[in-house]
């Protein structure tokens, strides 16, 4: 490769770029056939799907709670009169008692609560809100009680400096924090009475009728002396505070009534059209049913575009204008995080190609209805992680153009244009739990969404157009991945390298800043970190595309699997020369370069599955050793990386090295520190 001499170093030129693109065959079509297409536009309904949303929405969806029980027990029944018999469709019944876990998941406290109220009582006597006509006015996992009591303004009261000062104890707390975090300090720590929280930030002021949803979320030992809290509105929760501000002496009465915290289950719902060729292979839809009333985007509207997939397409295979997918098609409709690892932990089979396992991809569904116009948002589709490589983001990426070409309109829904994007991997819901078992998986959701976690989230906001291009979507996807052939397959082995030379090239970019901008005195150093950001992506780019062979084998896919291997390795090769003689143009020894920062050869074996629980370490260790993970430990992303590395082969270093030229800088202390941690907590143990 020829290459030119910048002031930030030494780049290929424009020309040897054009050269290496050169070598991918170009794509003439979209991988879904237009007329498997234009049978799912026809057959999906985006229309039927809100009318589900606005049926689920009438239930109060809290884990583990019967208002979650009555629309697990909805989507059966729609799904027995779409014709899936008990063989295909199925609840799942998990204890849920706060006490029970699920690998790191202390399962949450079944609930139950009749009605509630909160008035103040001086300086007047007036209702402020009650529950359940505003569902989210109660705080979740409230339980029942009677008080009447001083209210108190603590700031956010999230913390014990919020504190300092002020006597709670027996009085209601006022608070714009999260109803369960004021409640652990003001009840449990300080012996108040109950507290009353009320949203206060950008948002609200914009809003200041709506009001936030929070919950206890009790750990075991805090069931028994669990309280109750409300949420309010801005306007509601400033007026209270106004009235303390003034020097008036404010008078809470609060009530609940009903069973509160109590022994329940957490409910599964499975159905799955079967496989005609290969059964025992699967594609995982999933969606998370919970949430409290009213929650439409959230994810009533991923349960409800769900529900009319599995519809549309078990009748357009019973009618005969579909095939059967060779693959078996799975959905399942779950309590978000908690039911999704008790489902895990109770199926081992539920993992991918890479852990033996026969699940070969998931598309999680999680907020896909915004009406783009009022929210003023947009459609995303997250990667998946460097540890489960899949062409699974072509597909998905080549489905997003079609279904942008495609003019989904109904009666009722909107007339906005698709807007959308594929964007790095993003947590927070279950494609997280499918990523642990090595599933590929991705997000399909919305931002921004001011009504997020909020009483505004209400089915008014839901778009049946929106609804019906994401279910076309993720449809498509399927069944791409389910029925390639081997001319599909190939195609799709070189969009994928065609994706992947970008993506190469992007590391490229980021090493070669690295050395540019490295000062003298680290030079070496970065020269290292910057030949591993190459390394790795050109490890990741070719399992990309070897991971076509997990759907479809054969001569053709296997030629182009080779074939776009051997222009990515020569890529890598260029590029990597093209570093070395960066490296060298700064002054560098590049054959001499000293060896860097220790490498630590333990290696860590896994004896857990799943993300790990938020508050894992807050549960389970010493609060000076958990202090770590809200102070300096690594991100979140980083530590859940990290653990989906540990394979009891990489050493601590090679996992360093993985996630440090995924998510940037790394250091090895803070790994080992990490797994150290897990294995003092039996979570990993060393080999």
């Amino acid at each position: 490769m020829t290459t030119c001499v910048t002031r930030r170093g030494v780049f290929p030129t424009a020309a040897a770029v054009l050269l290496l693109a050169a070598a991918l065959p170009g794509q003439t079509a979209h991988l879904l056939d237009a007329r498997t297409r234009d049978v799912l536009h026809e057959e999906l309904s985006g229309e039927l799907a809100k009318e589900h949303v606005i049926a689920i929405t009438r239930s109060h969806r809290v884990q583990g709670s019967r208002g979650y029980r009555e629309a697990a027990q909805y989507v059966l029944q729609q799904l027995r009169a779409a014709g899936y018999d008990e063989h295909h469709a199925w609840i799942e019944s998990f204890p849920s008692d706060g006490k029970v876990t699920y690998q790191t998941w202390q399962s949450p406290s079944g609930w139950d609560v009749d009605r509630a109220e909160l008035r103040m009582v001086s300086p007047s006597d007036e209702r402020i809100v009650g529950y359940p006509e505003i569902a989210m006015s109660l705080v979740t996992y409230s339980n029942p009680g009677d008080v009447t009591a001083p209210l108190v303004f603590v700031g956010r009261g999230e913390s014990d400096a919020d504190y300092v000062g002020k006597d709670v104890a027996g009085k209601f707390v006022l608070a714009t924090g999260y109803g369960g975090t004021v409640h652990r300090k003001a009840v449990l720590e300080r012996g108040a009475a109950a507290v009353v929280c009320y949203l206060d930030d950008a948002r609200a002021a914009e809003h200041p009728d709506m009001l936030q949803y929070t919950g206890m979320w009790p750990r075991t030992d805090e069931l028994a002396r669990v309280t109750f809290g409300f949420d309010l509105t801005h306007r509601q929760g400033d007026r209270l505070r106004r009235l303390l501000k003034s020097g008036q002496d404010v008078v809470l009465h609060g009530s609940v009534e009903g069973t509160g915290l109590e022994p329940f289950f957490m409910d599964v719902v499975v159905a799955q059209i079967d496989g005609a060729e290969l059964p025992d292979e699967s594609l995982l839809l999933s969606a998370h049913l919970d949430h409290p009333k009213e929650s439409a985007n959230d994810n009533a509207s991923g349960s409800a575009a769900l529900l009319d997939m599995a519809r549309a397409l078990r009748t357009l295979v019973d009618g005969g204008r579909l095939p059967r997918p060779r693959r078996t098609l799975r959905f399942v409709w779950v309590p978000e995080f908690y039911g999704t690892m008790a489902w895990i932990d109770a199926h081992d089979d539920v993992r991918g190609p890479a852990l033996g396992g026969k699940v070969l991809a998931n598309v999680n569904m999680d907020m896909v209805g915004e009406d783009l116009e009022q929210l003023h948002c947009h459609f995303y589709a997250t990667r998946t992680l460097d540890s489960a490589p899949s062409v699974l983001d072509d597909v998905v990426l080549d489905m997003c153009g079609l279904v942008a070409e495609t003019d989904v309109r109904t009666p009722r829904g909107s007339r906005s244009d698709f807007n959308w994007r594929q964007t790095p991997y993003a947590p927070g819901s279950d494609h997280m739990v499918f990523l642990d078992r090595k599933i590929p998986a991705t997000m399909f959701g919305h931002d921004p969404d001011y009504s997020h976690h909020t009483s505004d989230d209400t089915p008014d906001k839901v778009d049946p157009v929106e609804l019906e291009r994401c279910e076309l979507l993720a449809a498509g996807t399927l069944l791409v991945l389910s029925d390639l052939d081997e001319a599909r397959a190939a195609d799709l082995a070189w969009l994928t390298a065609a994706r992947a030379a970008g993506d190469l090239g992007d590391a490229g970019r980021r090493a070669f800043a690295l050395v540019a901008d490295a000062p003298d005195a680290g030079l070496a150093s970065a020269w290292i970190e910057a030949q591993n950001v190459l390394d790795h992506g050109s490890r990741f780019a070719s399992e990309a595309v070897a991971s076509v062979l997990t759907f479809r084998g054969g001569e053709r896919p296997r030629a182009a699997v080779s074939g776009a291997a051997t222009a990515l390795s020569r890529q890598w090769t260029a590029l990597s020369d093209a570093l070395r003689a960066a490296a060298a143009a700064r002054g560098l020894d590049v054959e001499h370069v000293p060896a860097g920062e220790a490498r630590d050869a333990r290696v860590a074996v896994r004896t857990t599955r799943g993300p790990l629980a938020d508050d894992v370490f807050a549960r389970r260790l010493p609060s000076e050793r958990a202090a770590w993970y809200g102070a300096g430990a690594p991100s979140g992303d980083v530590r859940f990386e990290i653990l989906n590395f540990v394979d009891g082969k990489r050493s601590v270093s090679d996992v360093r090295d993985a996630v440090a030229a995924e998510f940037g800088a790394l250091a090895v202390a803070d790994v080992a520190h990490f797994l150290d941690d897990l294995a003092e907590l039996g979570l990993v143990t060393w080999r």
